[in-house]
């Protein structure tokens, strides 16, 4: 079955000077414009196209790759204001379209926002929408603890960075847990740290248990090599900038020098670490 704002392996049935037509099924053929043909291929090939509308109303087809497909999350840029809504950059030759209704403050030209692409069921048109929460916590959380997850960096609070998990959850990841810089928009593998009697969940960018400190020792190699193989902090520093450079925990911190010293991999001098 066609599935339209997704990827769709469709057959080859006619070749032309204007591109090639796919077989779409139920009869329907779909345009594949000349520009976007892949070469050397003929009748009977099969290739991997995007579905959408054109701005008639009509289906086309796309090699070009989207930002985002249906059922997707992602922070796009206003490319233009209109009369029915803001147009945004969706990377390919339409711009995608976020009714008035369909914004949770007035848009504004040039800026970037948080949308969910979604299809609507009556014209089955592809459209966005930046109403985030109701498309997200519409079924109960089926996680369990370690879990690996995908997940989306929405926004940063007080507390912490929210996160949609899996394209169907919000999340949390608590600002003393996180020891890297984390951009909105930004996608990664994390874990399920904990699933609330609210059933709200806490979000983990690394496994529960030992594998934190991993965490922390990839970070501290890291910022050692780029300032030269020294860091002039060691563990009588301030937490507070233990938690400035590294994003952590002096406590986590201690643990991750220590196994660092134990592997001869740096050594701990009075005024700071040493990599070796």
């Amino acid at each position: 079955m066609l599935q339209i704002g997704n990827y769709n392996t469709l057959k080859i049935v006619k070749d032309l000077d204007f591109g090639v037509y796919l077989d779409g099924g139920d009869g329907q053929e779909i345009l594949l414009p000349a520009r976007y043909v892949p070469k050397n291929i003929k009748p009977g090939d099969e290739v991997e196209v995007f579905i959408y509308h054109d701005n008639e109303g009509r289906l086309i087809a796309t090699t070009a790759r989207p930002y985002a497909t249906v059922g997707e999350f992602k922070f796009m840029r206003v490319k233009m204001l209109s009369q029915v809504g803001a147009f945004l950059d969706w990377g390919i030759m339409k711009d995608l379209l976020v009714p008035f209704k369909e914004q949770k403050i007035a848009m504004c030209e040039g800026r970037w926002y948080l949308v969910y692409v979604r299809l609507d069921h009556v014209s089955q048109r592809i459209m966005a929408s930046a109403r985030i929460d109701k498309f997200l916590n519409n079924t109960p959380p089926d996680y369990k603890i370690n879990q690996e997850v995908d997940i989306l960096i929405a926004d940063e609070t007080e507390i912490g960075y929210k996160v949609i998990i899996n394209n169907a959850h919000w999340g949390l990841i608590y600002h003393d847990e996180v020891f890297q810089r984390l951009e909105k928009g930004e996608r990664r593998k994390a874990y399920v740290k904990a699933i609330r009697e609210d059933e709200k969940i806490d979000i983990s960018l690394t496994k529960l248990g030992y594998e934190k400190i991993d965490g922390v020792i990839s970070v501290i190699l890291d910022a050692l090599k780029a300032q030269g193989g020294f860091l002039a902090v060691h563990d009588k520093s301030e937490p507070e900038l233990i938690y400035a450079l590294f994003r952590c925990s002096k406590k986590n911190f201690k643990q991750a020098i220590g196994a660092l010293y134990k592997q001869k991999r740096i050594d701990i001098e009075k005024d700071g670490i040493r990599l070796l």
